[in-house]
């Protein structure tokens, strides 16, 4: 992999995308996050030799939310093993919008059919081991300060108060899986731990860095020392692959071909084996959910340096 990339560079090729910060629209469905302002772009690379580079507005925080459906994974199968993971949630991509319970209903037992749509995420938030939301989403975050070195990072309340308030969706899906036991308990409880999950607030800094550790197999940049078992660390980036980008996951892997995974706050995380992670944060989705200008930049990126895995 090519590590020619200068933050003079990096700045340019943001440059070269920021047109089209207002070809999509900021997701306005949850009314926190009909605030961010399009103009606020960033991108930085985390290498896995410890060297960082970042453009743009790169100390503006966002929130996860579905990029935190790969680290509670990776924390939901440390606390439960594969066995008790997959026997609940499935590993196949759907071409069908994240949100969507279409599949839900068509498929015997009913589980979801893999981690990254929003049903799946659900059932794996649910079991992240802890009595209660607060203590779910405090393991969660202790996760993250371990992979980012940094504790600092917390949740934001007005996100995660306001898509708790507006998660009419995921209510039902959540009571149609309690109804075929792939979860149980209190559907307020888990929805209350997965709003506060997706409402997690880094930046692009932050976020490259947790990238950098994926590709990393999985252990700490300075120490070596492990967080994430191996194993464990190529399956969350397998799912990247086959189902990160929502629905436009395969156009992604042949345009780009960086396992990567999107959220609705305009942020992706991509992460490269023996290269590092890849954080971009525009506001801006397309019809699909993702990055206007995180789609573009990272395909500019993978093009000119020839990133993808394929």
């Amino acid at each position: 992999m090519k590590r020619d990339i200068t933050e003079t560079i990096l700045e340019d090729w943001l440059e070269n995308v920021s047109s089209f910060a207002y070809d999509g629209q900021v997701a306005n469905y949850i009314p926190a996050l009909s605030k961010q302002d399009p103009e606020n772009l960033a991108v930085a690379i985390h290498y896995i030799n410890g060297e960082r580079i970042c453009a743009g507005r790169s100390d503006v925080s966002f929130t996860l939310q579905s990029i935190s459906k790969v680290i509670a994974l990776a924390l939901a199968l440390m606390d439960n093993g594969e066995d008790y993971v997959f026997d609940r949630v499935g590993m196949e991509p759907t071409g069908d919008p994240f949100h969507s319970i279409y599949r839900l209903e068509q498929h015997r037992p009913f589980k979801p059919l893999n981690p990254m749509i929003n049903a799946g995420a659900l059932a794996v938030s649910h079991m992240i081991h802890g009595d209660t939301p607060e203590e779910k989403v405090g393991r969660l975050l202790s996760f993250i300060h371990e992979m980012t070195d940094d504790h600092s990072i917390s949740y934001n309340r007005e996100v995660a108060s306001s898509e708790f308030e507006t998660a009419f969706l995921n209510r039902s899906l959540l009571f149609y899986m309690k109804q075929h036991q792939i979860v149980t308990g209190s559907v307020e409880e888990t929805l209350d731990a997965y709003t506060k999950q997706c409402s997690i607030e880094l930046n692009v800094k932050q976020l490259a860095r947790i990238g950098a550790l994926f590709a990393n197999e999985g252990r700490d940049l300075e120490s070596g020392r492990r967080i994430i078992p191996k194993h464990l660390a190529r399956i969350c980036k397998t799912f990247m692959v086959t189902c990160g980008m929502y629905d436009a996951s395969g156009s992604f892997a042949i345009k780009v071909g960086i396992p990567a995974k999107s959220g609705v706050s305009g942020a992706v995380l991509g992460s490269l084996n023996g290269f590092g992670g890849i954080a971009v944060y525009g506001p801006s989705l397309d019809e699909k959910g993702n990055s206007v200008v995180g789609m573009r930049l990272l395909e500019l990126l993978s093009n000119r340096y020839d990133l993808s895995i394929f």
